[in-house]
């Protein structure tokens, strides 16, 4: 064995090395190289944590599995509810009704979408398809996580959406400057913020983005950023409606009987509460800045632990479909969001 197995302190050494691991991930994406790319250190550490589970995970004790569990399951949780401090209720209110419109709209398009192409066309499990369709249209790596808990899903279904958010999240940094530089786009520098913020999959990359385009007006990175923080706080009322949809479809199914059990996933709520107390500027500045570096930390251990639980040998089976379900929305939040913010911005 490469590592030492104890019983009695199984869980913290699970603990323990899952956060080794967290660090080791936040150094690499903290290389010039890697964040340039916009890559978070949640999606470096699902990708350490998937590497070692298909090659040395056979060698670590058993014991610290609950350890590992721990990470992805409670510490997740409570690291979703601090999220709430990167967001405040003013910050939304500067985008105006314009930015709400395009978050909303194309959250709620993007999600039915995904989840529909996913399941009825390329006949994918309602689980890969739900978190798939939630990464790309809140908030990433982070949406894939918070879903995860609602629809109980298994740790490689997971981690096939994260990987679909860094693929096509990738490809956006890439394409997005492109498309406004030469002119296809044909936006001011508002509508530019609000079409990236309402469309682009992880807050990273909503950053890089603007900081991309020679010369932008600094409008357009700082709508980005307030509209994209619109769509994130949009995840505790999805939570909610998509664990009040899966408990009747449970029932509808026979698959749960007697009176609809209402599944409220508790931490969304709490997430809003955060929000609402981090709106009241009762908590300095730098000592919200440092909340939410810890709270990234804790991500990251959760995304390690979902990346530890997963094995390639699960992934057989799905082939392109989750890849061409990705491609769909993706294609919807490029074409669909730009005529869906120009529309929003001549109207209102």
């Amino acid at each position: 064995m490469l590592f030492s197995s104890n019983k009695n302190n199984g869980m913290f050494m699970g603990v323990l090395f899952v956060a080794f691991i967290a660090i080791t991930s936040t150094l690499i994406s903290e290389i010039s190289t890697i964040k340039s790319l916009g890559i978070s250190p949640l999606v470096v550490g699902i990708v350490i944590g998937i590497i070692f589970a298909n090659t040395l995970h056979g060698h670590m004790p058993r014991s610290w599995e609950s350890g590992i569990t721990f990470s992805a399951k409670k510490i997740l949780r409570f690291a979703i509810v601090f999220y709430g401090f990167r967001i405040t209720f003013q910050q939304i209110g500067e985008v105006g009704l314009e930015g709400f419109l395009v978050s909303l709209i194309m959250l709620a398009s993007t999600f039915i979408l995904g989840t529909w192409i996913g399941t009825k066309i390329f006949k994918m499990d309602e689980d890969t398809s739900i978190l798939t369709a939630s990464g790309a249209s809140v908030c990433g790596a982070a949406a894939v996580l918070a879903t995860e808990p609602v629809v109980k899903a298994e740790e490689h279904k997971t981690a096939i959406a994260v990987s679909m958010v860094v693929l096509f999240g990738t490809i956006s940094m890439f394409l997005y400057p492109i498309l406004h530089t030469t002119g296809i786009l044909d936006m001011s520098a508002k509508e530019f913020g609000i079409y990236v913020g309402g469309t682009i999959h992880e807050v990273a990359q909503v950053v890089a983005v603007p900081a991309s385009v020679p010369g932008l007006d600094p409008e357009a990175a700082n709508t980005a950023v307030i509209v994209k923080m619109t769509r994130v706080i949009m995840i505790a009322p999805m939570l909610i409606v998509l664990g009040i949809w899966l408990s009747y479809k449970a029932q509808k199914n026979g698959t749960q009987s007697g009176k609809v059990k209402l599944v409220v996933p508790w931490f969304a709520v709490y997430f809003i509460g955060v929000a609402a107390f981090n709106s009241l500027n009762l908590v300095p500045v730098n000592i919200v800045e440092w909340i939410n570096e810890i709270d990234t930390f804790l991500l990251t251990m959760a995304m390690v632990a979902l990346g530890i639980g997963t094995r390639f040998a699960k992934f057989k089976g799905l082939g392109f479909a989750p890849v061409y379900t990705a491609l769909a929305m993706f294609i919807w939040l490029v074409v669909g969001g730009y005529f869906i913010t120009k529309f929003i911005c001549y109207t209102f």
